[in-house]
């Protein structure tokens, strides 16, 4: 497992662009974390680093549940108002783990049997206001993450 801390939503941002280094073109990552944690932050990063989006242009797909960034090459995806898995299943998330994309999901820790087991866990823990601890579930691609801290 790796661990980093950011002060801020500019070092989380640039957190989330070091990971997308290392992406394949296809990976599922889940963000776990309470709400206003920081999983939305860090997916700008994220998607940001893809080259799919501004950070400024991503938001939290609760309400839509699914974003589609860079032409079908990243997706971002909120479970949190589903309370079921066959909703879930309604979803068409088969599909979408079947593409070359990277696919962000949060909330998806609730629904353990329909997510690949190949996964990256990234949860993330709000320390104060402005800090967090970022723990990335130790997996290959990461060994390449860059260790400056």
């Amino acid at each position: 497992m790796k661990s980093f801390e950011t002060h801020g939503e500019e070092e989380t941002i640039a957190l989330g662009r070091r990971i997308a280094e290392t992406l394949p073109k296809r990976a599922v990552l889940l963000l776990i974390g309470n709400l206003g944690a920081g999983k939305t932050t860090l997916a700008k990063g994220i998607i940001s680093g893809l080259g799919a989006a501004e950070p400024e242009d991503v938001t939290s797909p609760t309400f839509t549940l699914i974003h589609e960034y860079g032409e079908g090459r990243v997706y971002h995806i909120d479970l949190y108002r589903l309370d079921r898995a066959e909703q879930v299943a309604t979803l068409g998330l088969d599909e979408i783990f079947d593409r070359d994309a990277v696919v962000l999901i949060e909330w998806g820790e609730r629904f353990p049997q329909v997510l690949p087991a190949d996964r990256i866990e990234i949860r993330i823990e709000p320390l104060n206001e402005e800090s967090r601890r970022i723990e990335i579930t130790e997996h290959a691609l990461f060994l390449r993450i860059v260790s400056t801290d």
